[in-house]
């Protein structure tokens, strides 16, 4: 069905054909768990006609089953076969779509296949994407309580003396007893550290009056959660404080302006607006969230130049932070899906601000 939706968009919007490389995109379309296969190359041929067909390398005939595929060994040169599947689909020029993740020596090679004209696939699946099913938001789900339980475990943790880089493998840990895995590789940020927004766990100890970042998320069936939470240990600077409260308010108000229809800019603004408001624009860095599925970060984006209008299904996060150099940052982050026309957390760890 997904390569249906595919090919009818292709011949909707007067491509040709389609080369898909191992990632997201692949999985999406044929549900094959294919990985990244380094240098050998591995590509599914699409055709406007309806054909298609994937080249793999015989590393995969044991997991490839039920599919259209043609196998290469090593000593073969895999290109002559891929030639051969375009011109089986009748595929030696017109306009062609490329896996935007492509390795480019793949792609060099490509190019002296035919007289193609290259468009990135992403121009079409971000709209094949972006609207997820029932059971997409059912993965999603998972994926979010998995945070969420993280949460509850990291509380249980006796932190104070801990280095960054240890609390963070912790979570991994966790984290992979809960799902399938991590989505990215977790963040964890204290003191003066926390003002880098995406700082690198160091060997830095956390102590009495850190406000931490910690963000982090799940992996279930290959659907991805992204969760952030700013926690105190012992009592930190009142302005800090302050910051958190704002950040709190910023991200409630950016969540109760999701609604179908609305521009992403315009949770962006809600977020934005707040915090200028509390005369910390100049510290809030990033767009106020992404979109969140198979990657963990897809359309749509939630920022300034956000010009999507949500719909139901769509899952995305909002994230507002500050950062003061020199004296810390708070961010708090959410998943959300537009859902009956307007937005529902998928994660929902606790939001006020936690001292330990």
């Amino acid at each position: 069905m997904r390569l249906s939706n595919l090919v009818s968009l292709m011949k909707e919007r007067n491509f040709d054909g389609a080369l898909i490389s191992p990632g997201t995109n692949l999985y999406y379309l044929t549900g094959l768990h294919i990985h990244e296969a380094g240098e050998r190359l591995t590509v599914l041929v699409v055709s406007a006609g309806g054909d298609y067909r994937l080249l793999a390398p015989s590393l995969y005939e044991n997991v490839v089953r039920n599919f259209p595929v043609t196998f290469w060994r090593d000593g073969e040169n895999p290109y002559d076969k891929l030639a051969w599947i375009l011109a089986e689909f009748h595929l030696s020029g017109g306009r062609l779509l490329i896996e935007d993740t492509m390795r480019a020596d793949w792609l060099m090679k490509v190019i002296h296949l035919g007289s193609f004209e290259f468009h990135p696939l992403s121009s079409l699946m971000r709209e094949l994407r972006m609207r997820k099913d029932k059971h997409e938001i059912e993965m999603m789900g998972h994926a979010a309580r998995a945070a969420d339980r993280a949460f509850d475990e990291i509380l249980s943790w006796d932190l104070l003396g801990m280095r960054e880089r240890e609390l963070a493998l912790k979570i991994e840990l966790a984290i992979r007893e809960l799902s399938d895995g991590i989505s990215f590789e977790p963040i964890v940020a204290s003191g003066e550290n926390a003002a880098n927004p995406h700082h690198a766990p160091g060997d830095r100890r956390l102590r009495k009056g850190d406000l931490v970042i910690l963000d982090y998320g799940a992996k279930w069936k290959g659907y991805c959660s992204d969760i952030t939470r700013t926690i105190a240990l012992g009592r930190p600077d009142e302005r800090l404080v302050e910051i958190y409260e704002v950040v709190k308010e910023a991200q409630e108000r950016a969540y109760r302006a999701v609604r179908e229809g609305v521009l992403a800019r315009e949770v962006d603004g809600a977020a934005r607006e707040t915090i200028a408001k509390a005369g910390y624009g100049e510290y809030f860095t990033h767009r106020t969230g992404h979109g969140l599925g198979l990657d963990v970060h897809e359309e749509p984006y939630i920022g300034p130049d956000g010009n999507v209008a949500l719909e139901n299904g769509m899952t995305f996060t909002i994230e507002p932070g500050i950062y003061v150099p020199g004296l810390g940052g708070v961010r708090i982050e959410d998943d959300v899906v537009v859902h009956d026309g307007r937005g529902k957390r998928l994660t929902r760890a606790e939001r006020e601000l936690i001292r330990l």
